[in-house]
């Protein structure tokens, strides 16, 4: 079975190098990574990774780093890690949306660079608001305008603490959703329960261009959040996701093997729902 993971993270050598001293000068990095236990992994790893669970292609996410020059020092590597592995690597790139015009300019060049998205936006660590959408609009209008997806973590209201959870709740990624009605949008780690709220009509309607990964499930819900959530927003919009290297990859597609879901919603979370929307972003899958 073919498989598109959405949700991994690579770093280039320099940051494993320089990890101590980026977890005192970033919040966010410093937020994820101060604990020498977190894992960090290069391109590399990523592929051998791939190799070893059958992936077949993965979304290389960055960090949302607070500082604009460290988005563009590690969205060098993230293009480059595409351009070394084009079959298999689709980046996304990250940029600092308190930056303004620097934003605006560095995401202009990744696009150009063949960046198809933006994320793993970080609103808290980075300090501002995904419903500040006088800030974000422009940042959108330049990403749907290259047809690149934003891609942001979201966390639980409610429910167990953990390094990284932040406090990115569903009322901001909601009102991001109402303000870009035509933006493709993914909320990670099953959009911090939003999908729930889809038994609500309203919230359904305007979720109707919004995708949920999977990423971290295991830490987060019981199995049958997979059936759940593809019966309240359609099994189309969910995209599998591993947050690799945090979770194994191999690991994360026998989850969703092993869930409730029939042969067809498996084969659409796996590959068929992010290859449908990478097509219509302009990226070249088969």
């Amino acid at each position: 079975m073919r498989v598109v993971d959405f949700h991994t993270h690579v770093v280039p050598p320099w940051v494993i190098q320089e990890r101590e001293s980026l977890a005192h000068s970033d919040a966010c990095f410093g937020m994820l990574y101060s604990n020498p236990r977190g894992r960090l992994a290069t391109v590399e790893d990523l592929i051998r990774s791939m190799d070893e669970a059958h992936v077949s292609i993965s979304v290389a996410l960055n960090i949302g780093w607070c500082s604009h020059d460290l988005c563009v020092r590690t969205n060098d590597y993230l293009i480059e890690s595409a351009g070394k592995w084009p079959e298999r690597i689709i980046p996304f790139c990250m940029v600092q949306p308190t930056s303004t015009d620097f934003a605006l300019k560095e995401l202009e060049r990744c696009a150009a660079g063949g960046a198809r998205g933006i994320g793993e936006l970080r609103p808290d660590a980075q300090q501002y608001s995904l419903a500040d959408i006088e800030l974000l609009r422009p940042l959108v209008n330049v990403a749907s305008s290259h047809r690149m997806m934003l891609l942001s973590h979201v966390s639980e209201p409610v429910g167990h603490e953990y390094p990284g959870k932040g406090t990115i709740t569903v009322e901001q990624p909601y009102a991001l959703a109402r303000a870009f009605p035509e933006a493709n949008l993914v909320f990670a780690h099953w959009g911090g329960g939003l999908p729930f709220y889809a038994l609500m009509p309203e919230v359904k309607n305007t979720l109707a261009n919004v995708y949920f990964d999977t990423a971290a499930s295991r830490y987060l819900y019981r199995p049958e959040v997979f059936e759940i959530v593809s019966r309240l927003v359609g099994a189309d919009h969910v995209l599998f996701g591993s947050d690799y290297p945090l979770l194994s990859q191999q690991r994360a597609v026998d989850e969703v093997i092993q869930s409730t879901l029939d042969r067809g919603e498996q084969t659409s979370l796996l590959s068929g729902n992010a290859t449908r929307l990478l097509q219509r972003g302009g990226s070249l899958l088969g």
